[in-house]
């Protein structure tokens, strides 16, 4: 694949039948006026639908937003999935309604990084900025 240039894509989405996406747009534009390019699949995207838009987009991050709360079954999917089509180096980070207690349990099987409520949209794109590509 080689290092990747230009500037950093990342697919926002929105896993599940949950239907606010406010945040998740609120999010791409806070990425999109830093300097990246982003991808917004919309609402009740499939896990599936999801990782195929992240390969097909050449993205470096796929950004979850879940107020559902099937967020252990939603991730895990996803991270099942870029595993299955050899796409580990696609990072997944993500936000929402998240119990303090499952962040942990996220995190051990691969999900990057969390955002709850009240996370600064600079605090994310910060992140992105300091997390994303840096293993390349």
């Amino acid at each position: 694949m080689g290092v990747a240039t230009g500037p950093i894509r990342v697919v926002v989405a929105k896993p599940g039948l949950d239907g606010h996406d406010r945040g998740a747009k609120v999010i791409a534009r806070a990425l999109r006026d830093a300097g990246m390019e982003v991808i917004y699949t919309g609402l009740h995207q499939t896990p599936e639908q999801i990782v195929d838009t992240a390969i097909q987009e050449d993205a470096d991050a796929i950004g979850l937003s879940i107020l559902s709360g099937a967020h252990n079954t939603l991730f895990n999917r996803v991270l099942e999935l870029l595993a299955e089509r050899e796409a580990e180096d696609i990072q997944v980070f993500g936000g929402g309604i998240i119990p303090e207690d499952d962040i942990a349990p996220l995190k051990a099987k691969g999900v990057a990084e969390i955002f709850t409520p009240g996370a600064t949209t600079q605090s994310i794109v910060d992140w992105v900025n300091a997390h994303v590509r840096q293993s390349a």
